[in-house]
């Protein structure tokens, strides 16, 4: 099979498309750059449409490495015939390529194996050739040394059809299909696990069934998590008599003889022994595949939603990681983001030093022109915003609460030590809850995605596939933005296009030697950013107030001969083209378009020049909570209450309300009518007015609603 045949056959995109995206692809472009820049030759692909014939591409070349590692090994067994080699070249799935090379991948020591070295082959053949016939005389004949009795003999060579049975492409087919379309999965609690404290969370798992296709990737992976720790037993089957039918009405030949109740125990044998566990196995791992895949797809939309927050931008912020006993760490930060002055403060019992705490507030925000207040929704958070909200100096001063998921894996980073060698834990994590207020994506691209917080079942599923997504997310956002190639670290650099981290590591270096980078052309005299790499990047790196305004777009250099040349057209400068909404809409872009330089990229063009490096995302603006809610003990059903969505999953959204626990809102309780997907309805980050359902403080969970 050729790659375009495999991918054509699982997209519905142009032929040329494809074949463009792979050329481009196969050249080192990134997915950014492909998607932003290459629009005439792929047919204006967008990024997630790119991603998946790159993920095609990945398993292409997967199911060719396999198909090569099998040809061999047959061909090694000297059993590869045309046919088989044909049908092997053929496959378009890892699981037809398995049923191939089923027969030959014997890695030990069969019962038909054991019957076959007794030379009882011959009489399986004889069985199977369904024929009138004495089967008890004929198996006399069979009886050697080394096979006692008919019995024996019977036996031997019903094993042997078994393993024909099994490895029957006809047989498996229909198996496989009857699967797909009927499969159940059935859970049972291990005895010895049932009280135990860590199985209670399953309880609902301990006696369930439901069909396989219709269970939803979130119960799936906790299902699978309660299996993998030894919880729950777990079974994928289909019904054994149908199973057993559908293989007789294969095998089985018409009309009466003697060899066919032996050909029936074989097919039981075959199906129960090797057939329902082949397959209970495949489609087990199947389901995981697809749960993990949903899971990650969850994950990956959580991420992108929150690194595109609203950013507060360059502001002079006073951030508090709160604490009781330990106190609260205060650091101050300048509108870039670096750190001025750190201390303690401890207005929290034992200490209460509200007075002195208030005092050392004020004064800072006075001291350092201090223009809103970041603190972190940990420990103490509630009761650290209410402390603040009540300083009188402080009335005309915003006040926000991060979310401060991944800030102590941060803190103790090589990341942080290398940007804060002279402090301390406590203060790299207070510097990063006031860089999340000013620019979350900056700040967030240097943590694992893992340690943020906003996936589900992130452990369970494959740490592979869920790092590529991830970084993937990162990489997109990071471009969509684009970046200040001047001030930005060499984490966030490293997500851009054509960059990653030993370049991103020069630019920081050049910097470090030479000052600020005073135009784009200036970025190939940075060491090893050659050609290739300026063309991917270059448009994702911004310089601010250059000389050529264009440098502070998301025109590509190598369009900008096309703006100086609409500019000439115009009789205006480059500079008063830009922004001039009536010269602009007024355009002929036919008259621009090129051999590599269409409708796509010039209609884009004209869009940037309307407002040039704009941040597409939103300002960020003051939430409050409700101050009579301090913790769990404070709700009661029925109570309507403001709240942040900070958790996205298949089943519902998480919502903070101000305090420890997170309530949830359940898709059902979403909206009135049937919703398949959550982010149809909320967004992470959303502010929405709920109402308390059910309060269990025991366990501490809180059912919420958006319905009246």
């Amino acid at each position: 099979m050729k790659l375009l045949d495999f991918i054509k056959s699982q997209v519905d995109f142009p032929e040329k498309s494809i074949q463009n995206t792979l050329r481009l692809l196969s050249n080192d472009a990134t997915i950014p750059f492909i998607a932003r820049y290459r629009k005439e030759l792929t047919g204006n692909l967008d990024e997630v449409e790119i991603e998946h014939i790159s993920d095609l591409l990945g398993n292409f070349k997967e199911l060719e490495k396999r198909k090569s590692t099998i040809l061999k090994a047959i061909e090694e067994q000297k059993a590869l015939t045309k046919a088989l080699k044909m049908a092997i070249e053929k496959a378009a799935t890892l699981a037809v390529l398995e049923d191939l090379y089923l027969p030959f991948k014997k890695t030990r020591k069969t019962k038909a194996d054991a019957a076959r070295e007794k030379g009882l082959e011959p009489f399986a053949k004889i069985l199977m050739s369904q024929k009138e016939g004495n089967i008890e005389l004929i198996a006399m004949r069979f009886i050697t040394a080394q096979v006692k009795s008919v019995e024996e003999a019977i036996e031997g060579a019903k094993n042997i059809i078994a393993e024909w049975v099994n490895e029957n492409q006809l047989v498996r087919d229909a198996i496989r299909k009857l699967y797909q379309r009927q499969a159940v999965i059935r859970t049972k609690v291990v005895k010895t696990e049932e009280k135990t404290e860590k199985a209670q969370k399953f309880q609902q798992y301990f006696d369930w069934e439901e069909p396989l296709k219709k269970t939803p990737s979130h119960r799936f992976l906790a299902m699978f998590r309660a299996y993998s720790e030894g919880i729950l037993r777990l079974k994928i089957e289909v019904d054994t008599i149908q199973s057993l039918d559908l293989i007789s009405g294969i095998i089985l030949k018409s009309g009466a003889n003697n060899s066919k109740k032996y050909i029936r125990e074989a097919i039981e044998d075959s199906y129960k022994r090797l057939l329902k566990p082949s397959f209970s196995t495949e489609f087990l791992s199947e389901a995981k595949a697809k749960a993990d895949k949903d899971a990650i797809l969850v994950f990956a939309n959580n991420l992108e939603q929150l690194l595109l927050s609203p950013p507060l931008g360059g502001k002079r912020i006073l951030a508090i990681d709160p604490g009781f006993k330990s106190g609260c760490k205060v650091v101050c930060l300048d509108e870039n983001g670096q750190l001025v002055h750190n201390e303690n403060i401890y207005p929290h019992p034992p200490q209460k030093e509200l007075e002195i705490a208030g005092r050392k507030i004020d004064s800072l925000v006075k001291a350092y022109n201090i223009e809103a207040i970041s603190i972190g929704n940990g420990t103490a958070s509630r009761e650290t915003e209410e402390f603040i909200r009540k300083i009188p100096g402080l009335k005309e001063l915003s006040v926000f609460v991060v979310n401060e998921a991944g800030a102590s894996i941060y803190s103790a980073s090589k990341i942080a030590r290398e940007e804060f060698p002279s402090f301390d834990i406590t203060v790299r994590g207070a510097v990063s809850i006031g860089r999340r207020l000013s620019d979350p994506l900056a700040e967030l691209v240097k943590i694992d995605p893992k340690s943020i917080g906003v996936g589900q079942y992130q452990h369970e599923v494959d740490q592979a596939k869920l790092k590529d997504k991830l970084d993937n997310v990162v990489t997109s956002c990071v471009n969509r933005i684009g970046i200040n190639v001047n001030t930005a670290s060499k984490e966030l650099l490293s997500y851009v296009s054509g960059i990653g981290p030993g370049l991103a590591g020069n630019i920081i270096d050049y910097r470090k030697e030479n000052g600020n980078l005073k135009s784009r052309k200036e970025l190939l005299k940075i060491p090893r950013l050659g050609a290739k790499a300026y063309e991917q990047s270059a448009a994702f790196l911004r310089i601010k107030n250059p000389k050529n305004v264009l440098d502070d777009s998301a025109v590509h250099p190598e369009s900008y001969h096309i703006v100086e040349e609409i500019a000439k057209d115009q009789r205006l400068k480059i500079s008063e083209l830009i922004g001039n909404k009536e010269v602009l809409k007024k355009i002929p872009l036919e008259k621009y378009i090129q051999v590599d330089l269409g409708l796509p990229t010039l209609t884009d063009i004209i869009k940037e020049l309307e407002k040039p490096g704009v941040d597409p995302r939103k300002i960020k603006t003051e939430f409050k909570f409700d101050p009579s809610v301090k913790n769990i003990t404070d709700l009661n059903p029925g109570m309507k209450l403001p709240g942040i969505v900070n958790n996205i999953t298949n089943f519902g959204c998480f919502v903070d309300i101000g305090i420890k626990e997170s309530g949830l809102i359940h898709i059902s309780k979403l909206a009135s009518g049937f919703i398949s997907d959550v982010n149809s309805v909320v967004k992470l980050g959303q502010e929405l007015t709920i109402t308390v359902v059910e309060v269990d403080e025991v366990r501490k969970r809180i059912q919420l609603s958006l319905l009246d």
